[in-house]
C-alpha cells in the first residue's frame, strides 16, 4: 500500500505538464529498435501515466542528438486510416484530411537516423466558435510524454473593421473580432507555453507511425512535416551575415492598438487616459494601447505588419508600461516573418517601469541590436514568454503536492479536530518531516537564486521574491516546532494564510507576464524617438482640462435620466454594462424606438434606500435572486405574472429557478444567470486507479476508501465553506432524501420530518463516519494538482478550469451531481443554483416598456450574442451562464458539458424565500456544527433547532400580517415547483 501511495504521488507531480520536475521519478522512457516506446519502472506497478517532457527529453538526450538538415514533408493523400476531402478551402494539395469528433489520421514516416525531430503542420479552423482545435500525437500508438496528449492549433484573430466606432458618449470602442478564415502553419508545442521551443520527438532511423486525434474543436489537416529542430543564430553570428547592409536614415511609427493579427480574440487594446500616450483627448477615451493583463498568458502573440522603404539594418523600439508587477520584469518573444532572428530575441526581457519607457531591444551591454529587414512588408510578432521562470513555477506546484500530502498525513494521525492541550510527538509518528522542512527551504533558496538571475537586482524587492521570503520564513517557524504542526495547520495546508495558498499565488503571479504597449518604432541608430513621458506641464494641463470635463460628461454612473429612457441599474462592473448599452443601443433602441440607459450600480443596498427616496431605477439586472423577494414582501417589486404574456416568456427558464423570487404565487423577477453544482472528476486519475465515477451517494461512500488508501479524498461544497453553511450547501440532502424544509402552510420548519433528519444525518455522516475533508480552501487548487480529483463544485470552478488550468485541459471531465437512488429507480439529484435575478420596481413608470426591455434582454438571441462577444473581447475567463436554457445550448462552451448541466438543470430547486428562512438557514448550519464537531445526537440537534426556528418564523409572519396574536390571518403560499410547471404547460396548450 505504501508503495502505491508513493507510485500515486509521483504521477501527480507529472500531471504538472512541466519543464523540470525536481523530485525523483519512477519512469524513465527510451525508444527501442522497433520504434515502440517502452515506460521503464523501478517496480512491478503498472505505469500510472507517462512522465513530464523535460524529464523525457533529458532521457534522450542522453544517447541521442537533436537531427540535422532535415524535412520530411507527408501529404495528406499518403495519410493512413484518414477521413480525406476535397472540400479543402483552396490549400495547394486536392485532399485533406477531417479531424473531428474524435477521429484519427495515421501517418508513416522514414528518417536517416536516430535522433529528436520537430513536428510541424498545416490546418485551417472548421467550427466557428471559440474553441481552438486541438489533437494528441502518439508514436507507435503511445504518448511518448505528458504534453503529447493536447497538441493546441491557435485559431488566428484580427479586428472586423479598420477604426474603431464610438459610442454615445463619444468612446471609442472595442472592434468585434472574427477569426481569419485561411490556412495556417503550426507546430507542435508545450499547451503552456512554458518550454520556449518546440516539442522535439525521438525518432529511429527507419519508418515510424504518427497518430494524431482530434481532442477538441474541429479542423482540416494539410500537409505534416517532421523535421530537424531550427537552429537560432546567436547575434555575433547573425551580425556577420549582414555586416554590409548600411544603415537607412528613417524613424517608422506603428500604433500598437492597431495590430495585424493575434492568435487569441481577447488581446485587446486599452484606453488610458494619459496625455502622454497617442492619441489623446480631454474627454473622451480613446483606444490608444494594447495589452495590459489581456496579454499576459505565456504564449498570447500579437502580430504587426511592418513596411520599410529600403533594404537594411534597423533597430526596434518599444514605448512600454509595465506598472502591474513592480520590480518585476516580464518576457516576449521577438520574431520577424515568423522565425525569431537570433537567440537573444527569444525570452527577451522588458524591464519593469512605472511610467511610459521607450525601450530599446538591446543586448547586456547595452548596446541596441540591428536586424535586416528587406524592403518591402514584414510581420513583426511579439509573444508572451513564462519560459525563463518556469523551472521555479514548477517548483513550486511539486511543493504544494508535498505539503499537501504532510498535511493530510498529520490530519490522518491527529483527527478533524486535534486537542490542542495534547503534546504530539510528530517526529515519533513521521520521522521524516524535519527532513521534509529542510528539503523545502533549500528549494526555495535556489529558486530564490533563479529569480535573481533572471529579474538582476530587483528580485528581492519584486513581488515574488518578497514572497519567496515570507514562505520561507513560515517553514522555517514549522519546522522550528515540528509537535505542534497538527494545531497549525492552518499556517501549512489550510485556509487563506497558509504555505499552500501561498505557494499557488506565487505560481500564479509569476505566470503573468502583462504588459501595456502604446506604440513602437523601426529607426536607425541615429534617429531622435520622441519623449515617451509628457513634461510636468503638458501633465498638469491636462489633468486640470479633465477635472473640469468631467463636471458634463454623461458616463455608466447612475445619475438622472430623460423622461422617455428606461433607467437600468446593473450590479457588475463597467465593461458588462458597456457591451450591454451598445447592444440596446443597435437592437432594442434601432427596434422599438425605445432609450435605455445602463448604469453601473456600485451596491445592492442602494437599491432599498433609493426606493425609499423615490430614485429607484425602472429595471435592475444583476441583483441577487434574495433581493427581489425583500423587495417586494415590502411592495417594492412588480409582480410580472400580471403581464399578459408573462408564461410565453419563462417558457425557456428552468421551473425551480423561480422558487426564491415568488411571494404568494406571484413572481417578482426572472433568472438573469444560474449556477450550477456538477461533479468534476479527474479522467486520468480516476482511470488508472480504476475508480468508476459516482452516480449516486452510495457510489461516493462506496469509493472513498479506494481514494482514502492512496491519500486521497472526495470534495463536499460544505468543505469550502468555513463558518456558516448555507442553504445552497444543506438544501440538496435534505431535497434528495425527499425531505422539505417547510411544512406546507409555511409557519413552520420541516426539517424535523424522517426524510428531511435522514438527509441531515447522511450530510453530517459524510464527515464523521467516511473522513471528508473538513476544510478545503480552494478546491480548484487542489482538484487541479490532483490532490481531490473528484467532487461537486460549481459555475466558479469550471470557469477557473476551463481558462486557467491548461496542464490538464484534456484529463478532466464533469458529470451529474451524485444523486439518491428511488424506490421507481430514478435517482433524485436535486441541487441548488442561486445566480441573478432581473426585476422591475412597482415606483417605474415606465411598467410595460421595462418588461419588453426585461423580454428584449433575457432573450435567446439577446443572451447568446451576449456571452459570444463577452468571452471573443475579455477572454476565456469571462463565461455568461445565463439562465435562458435555450440561449444557454449556444454559447460557445464543449457540447458534451452543456449537455451535462443542462441534465443537471432539470434536477434545479432553489430554496424558497420566507419570513424568517434567515434563520433556518444558521439553524441547520448549527445542526452540522453540533453533530460533526461535537458529536451530538442528529435527531436531538435538529428537534432544538426546529423549536428556535419555529419561533422565529412566527414572529417574522407577525411582522408581515400573516398572524396576529399567534394565529394565521392570511395563509402563505410556500412557493412549489410544481406551480411553475403548471404555468409553463398551460402556454404550451395554447
Amino acid at each position: 500500500m505504501m508503495l502505491k501511495a508513493r507510485l500515486m504521488k509521483r504521477f501527480l507531480v507529472v500531471m504538472m505538464i512541466a519543464s523540470i520536475v525536481q523530485t525523483p521519478s519512477v519512469f524513465s522512457v527510451a525508444a527501442t529498435n522497433d520504434t515502440t516506446y517502452e515506460k521503464v519502472e523501478t517496480s512491478s506497478e503498472n505505469a500510472i501515466m507517462e512522465p513530464a517532457y523535460e524529464q523525457v527529453l533529458a532521457s534522450w538526450k542522453q544517447s541521442v542528438k537533436d537531427a540535422e538538415f532535415y524535412t520530411n514533408e507527408v501529404m495528406p493523400s499518403a495519410f493512413k486510416k484518414a477521413a480525406l476531402t476535397v472540400n479543402n478551402h483552396g490549400y495547394e494539395q486536392r485532399e485533406v484530411a477531417m479531424l473531428a469528433d474524435g477521429s484519427s489520421v495515421t501517418l508513416d514516416v522514414t528518417v536517416p537516423s536516430d535522433g529528436l525531430y520537430t513536428i510541424g503542420f498545416d490546418y485551417f479552423k472548421l467550427n466557428d466558435g471559440l474553441i481552438n482545435p486541438e489533437f494528441s500525437i502518439a508514436v507507435a500508438g503511445k504518448f511518448p510524454f505528458y504534453e503529447s496528449r493536447r497538441i493546441i492549433a491557435p485559431t488566428i484573430w484580427k479586428n472586423k473593421t479598420a477604426n474603431f466606432e464610438t459610442n454615445k458618449y463619444g468612446n471609442e470602442l472595442i472592434p468585434e473580432q472574427v477569426a481569419v478564415a485561411k490556412w495556417q502553419t503550426g507546430i507542435a508545442e508545450d499547451p503552456n507555453y512554458f518550454e520556449g521551443q518546440p516539442l522535439q520527438y525521438l525518432l529511429k532511423k527507419g519508418t515510424n507511425r504518427l497518430t494524431l486525434t482530434n481532442t477538441a474543436g474541429a479542423m482540416l489537416l494539410g500537409s505534416v512535416r517532421v523535421e530537424a529542430p531550427v537552429v537560432t543564430p546567436d547575434y555575433v553570428d547573425y551580425q556577420k551575415e549582414y555586416v554590409g547592409a548600411g544603415t537607412p536614415r528613417e524613424l517608422l511609427t506603428y500604433e500598437a492598438e492597431q495590430p495585424k493579427t493575434k492568435n487569441n480574440s481577447y488581446t485587446r487594446p486599452v484606453a488610458k487616459k494619459d496625455i502622454s500616450v497617442e492619441p489623446y483627448d480631454t474627454k473622451r477615451l480613446l483606444l490608444n494601447t494594447l495589452g495590459g493583463d489581456s496579454w499576459q498568458s505565456s504564449g498570447q502573440s500579437v502580430t504587426y505588419a511592418v513596411k520599410v522603404p529600403k533594404s537594411g539594418n534597423y533597430q526596434l523600439s518599444f514605448k512600454v508600461l509595465q506598472e502591474d508587477k513592480p520590480n518585476s520584469p516580464v518576457f516576449r518573444t521577438v520574431k520577424v516573418d515568423g522565425v525569431i532572428p537570433f537567440a537573444e530575441l527569444a525570452h527577451y526581457r522588458f524591464d519593469p517601469t512605472s511610467t511610459w519607457e521607450n525601450q530599446t531591444l538591446s543586448g547586456k551591454n547595452g548596446k541596441p541590436f540591428e536586424i535586416y529587414l528587406e524592403e518591402g512588408k514584414h510581420d513583426l510578432t511579439l509573444v508572451a514568454d513564462a519560459s525563463p521562470v518556469a523551472p521555479i513555477i514548477l517548483d513550486l506546484k511539486n511543493m504544494m503536492l508535498e505539503v499537501g500530502d504532510l498535511g493530510l498525513s498529520v490530519k490522518k494521525l491527529t483527527g478533524n479536530q486535534p486537542d490542542a492541550a495534547r503534546d504530539w510527538k510528530l517526529e515519533e509518528y513521521l520521522p521524516n518531516v524535519t527532513k521534509q522542512f529542510d528539503g523545502w527551504i533549500r528549494t526555495l533558496k535556489e529558486d530564490q537564486k533563479r529569480l535573481t538571475k533572471v529579474y538582476g537586482e530587483s528580485a528581492e524587492r519584486s513581488t515574488e521574491g518578497v514572497s519567496l521570503a515570507l514562505i520561507i520564513d513560515k517553514l522555517k517557524k514549522l519546522k522550528a516546532e515540528p509537535d505542534k504542526i497538527p494545531t497549525r495547520l492552518s499556517e501549512l495546508s489550510e485556509g487563506s494564510s497558509s504555505v499552500t495558498q501561498s505557494l499557488g499565488d506565487l505560481q500564479s503571479t509569476l505566470e503573468k507576464q502583462p504588459l501595456l504597449m502604446d506604440r513602437f518604432y523601426v529607426h536607425d541608430g541615429k534617429a531622435n524617438l520622441p519623449k515617451a513621458k509628457a513634461s510636468f506641464l503638458k501633465k498638469f494641463g491636462s489633468k486640470s482640462k479633465e477635472f473640469f470635463a468631467s463636471f458634463t460628461q454623461d458616463t455608466y454612473s447612475t445619475t438622472d435620466v430623460n423622461a422617455d429612457t428606461i433607467e437600468v441599474w446593473v450590479s457588475r462592473s463597467q465593461q458588462y454594462v458597456e457591451l450591454m448599452q451598445n447592444m440596446a443601443d443597435s437592437t432594442f433602441t434601432k427596434e422599438t424606438g425605445k432609450k435605455v440607459k445602463f448604469s453601473v450600480m456600485p451596491n445592492e443596498q442602494k437599491l432599498i434606500l433609493a426606493n425609499s427616496g423615490n430614485q429607484q431605477p425602472d429595471v435592475a439586472l444583476g441583483v441577487s435572486v434574495g433581493t427581489p423577494y425583500e423587495l417586494a414582501i415590502r411592495g417594492a417589486a412588480t409582480d410580472l405574472t400580471q403581464f399578459s404574456d408573462f408564461k410565453k416568456v419563462i417558457q425557456d427558464f428552468s421551473p425551480g429557478a423561480f422558487m426564491p423570487m415568488m411571494v404568494d404565487n406571484k413572481v417578482y423577477a426572472l433568472p438573469e444567470t444560474q449556477d450550477f453544482y456538477v461533479q468534476f472528476y479527474r479522467k486520468d486519475i480516476l482511470d488508472k486507479l480504476k475508480i468508476p465515477v459516482p452516480d449516486t451517494w452510495n457510489d461516493v461512500t462506496g469509493i472513498l476508501p479506494e481514494l482514502q488508501r492512496n491519500g486521497l479524498s472526495y470534495f463536499v461544497p460544505l468543505s469550502g465553506s468555513a463558518g456558516s453553511k448555507p442553504f445552497m450547501f444543506t438544501a440538496p440532502f435534505i431535497y434528495q432524501f425527499g425531505g422539505d424544509l417547510y411544512a406546507d402552510d409555511g409557519m413552520s420548519a420541516a426539517i424535523d420530518s424522517e426524510e428531511s433528519v435522514a438527509g441531515l444525518k447522511f450530510m453530517t455522516d459524510l464527515y464523521s463516519l467516511y473522513s471528508v475533508p473538513l476544510q478545503v480552501p480552494n478546491f480548484y487548487h487542489s482538484f487541479r494538482y490532483g490532490t481531490l480529483p473528484v467532487g461537486i463544485s460549481n459555475f466558479e470552478t469550471y470557469v477557473k478550469l476551463m481558462s486557467a488550468a491548461p496542464e490538464i485541459a484534456n484529463s478532466w471531465d464533469i458529470s451529474v451531481h451524485p444523486g439518491v437512488s428511488q424506490k421507481d429507480g430514478s435517482i433524485a439529484r436535486w441541487a441548488t443554483g442561486s445566480g441573478q435575478s432581473a426585476m422591475i420596481f412597482d415606483k417605474s413608470e415606465k411598467q410595460d416598456a421595462s418588461w419588453e426591455l426585461l423580454k428584449w434582454w433575457m432573450s435567446t438571441k439577446t443572451q447568446s450574442d451576449f456571452a459570444t462577444n463577452l468571452q471573443t473581447i475579455y477572454g476565456p475567463e469571462y463565461m455568461w451562464n445565463t439562465a435562458n436554457l435555450e440561449a444557454f445550448k449556444e454559447l460557445p462552451w464543449p457540447e458534451k458539458h452543456k449537455a451535462v448541466i443542462l441534465e443537471q438543470w432539470k434536477y434545479l430547486k432553489e430554496v424558497p424565500k420566507t419570513p424568517g428562512s434567515y434563520m433556518l438557514e444558521r439553524e441547520i448550519s448549527n445542526v452540522w456544527t453540533d453533530t460533526v464537531f461535537y458529536g451530538a445526537n442528529i435527531r436531538a440537534a435538529v428537534d432544538s433547532s426546529s423549536i428556535i426556528v419555529d419561533r422565529e418564523i412566527r414572529r417574522k409572519m407577525e411582522e408581515f400580517g400573516y398572524m396576529k396574536d399567534g394565529k394565521v390571518v392570511k395563509p402563505y403560499i410556500v412557493p412549489q415547483i410544481e406551480t411553475v410547471e403548471d404555468w409553463m404547460k398551460t402556454d404550451e396548450k395554447k
